[in-house]
């Protein structure tokens, strides 16, 4: 077998690896040079997020704002349908 040389590198590795990591990457000059910009880009700012109401009537007045929308948008749907009709229509008596 090796001997106790190899133990003692061995042991002083696996104290030093990680250690060495946390005092790298743990810093918070490092964390505020690399960490910060990179998530600045991937996720949204807080304000930009939605934020869901937290009392009864506040969802109340979400479901009827989303109901109002749904209408809409079913509204919008509908009319370009027919105007998509009403021009094969026209060209077919053409």
């Amino acid at each position: 077998m090796a001997g106790p040389n190899l133990e003692i590198f061995k042991f002083g590795l696996y104290l030093f690896f990680p250690l060495a990591l946390m005092v790298q990457f743990g810093s918070p000059d490092w964390y505020r040079k690399n960490v910060i910009p990179y998530k600045d880009s991937i996720f949204p700012k807080e304000s930009a997020t939605y934020k869901p109401p937290h009392t009864r009537t506040g969802v109340v007045a979400e479901l009827e704002r989303l109901k109002a929308q749904r209408i809409l948008r079913k509204k919008e749907r509908s009319e370009l349908e027919v105007s998509k009709d009403a021009k094969k229509a026209t060209e077919r008596l053409v």
